[in-house]
């Protein structure tokens, strides 16, 4: 590996693309070190998991201008989703806690609720608080968070929907480099023979 000094400033184009788990581990292995060596790493990547296990800010791009920029905590404190999940061993301590939170979602066959915040640590906080001053033991606690994911389709607006065509106006034709007529060939040709 190069010298932080003779390379301050990395640039990754989506260096996981196409390689197997252990390989992508190796990479997030390799791009670790270097950060840790000194060396600022630009990266791309369409795995936004793989931003949220490296980057420590992250730009979201939607049609090539960015939409969002800050620490994947902060991304995801932009959008609601999160929740604390409580599991309990009784009907008598889910009813309890159903009634500090009557506003959660309950699950009265799994004796679950699920109470939405944003999943931080002063959420779990309140929670865990009213838990013990009402004397009720979960059997389980689970936070969730939004994911990047979440960020991402939030942020954009585009959702899971599949991708539509893009369309031109009438008489048109779509390229890699823009709208041309549709009768203008977009690709210079060779000459032909006389």
């Amino acid at each position: 590996m190069r010298s932080p000094s003779l390379c301050p400033l990395s640039f990754f184009d989506e260096p996981t693309t196409g390689l197997d788990p252990r390989s992508r581990r190796t990479m997030w292995d390799i791009v670790s070190e270097l950060v840790a060596s000194g060396v600022t790493i630009f990266l791309t990547t369409q795995y936004l998991d793989e931003a949220d296990a490296l980057a420590d800010r992250i730009a979201v791009l939607d049609g090539g201008r960015i939409v969002a920029n800050d620490t994947a905590a902060g991304l995801k404190r932009l959008i609601p989703g999160g929740h604390v999940d409580l599991a309990f061993a009784s009907a008598t301590d889910f009813d309890r806690a159903r009634s500090l939170w009557p506003e959660a979602s309950a699950r009265s066959e799994a004796l679950s609720l699920s109470v939405a915040g944003d999943g931080g640590a002063g959420h779990l906080r309140q929670i865990l608080t009213g838990l013990e001053t009402a004397g009720i033991e979960p059997l389980g606690i689970t936070v969730e968070t939004p994911s990047l994911d979440d960020v991402f389709f939030a942020l954009t607006g585009h959702g899971t929907a599949p991708a539509q065509p893009d369309t031109a106006p009438s008489g048109t034709a779509r390229t890699g480099h823009g709208t041309v007529p549709a009768t203008q060939d977009p690709a210079p040709t060779e000459p032909k023979d006389r």
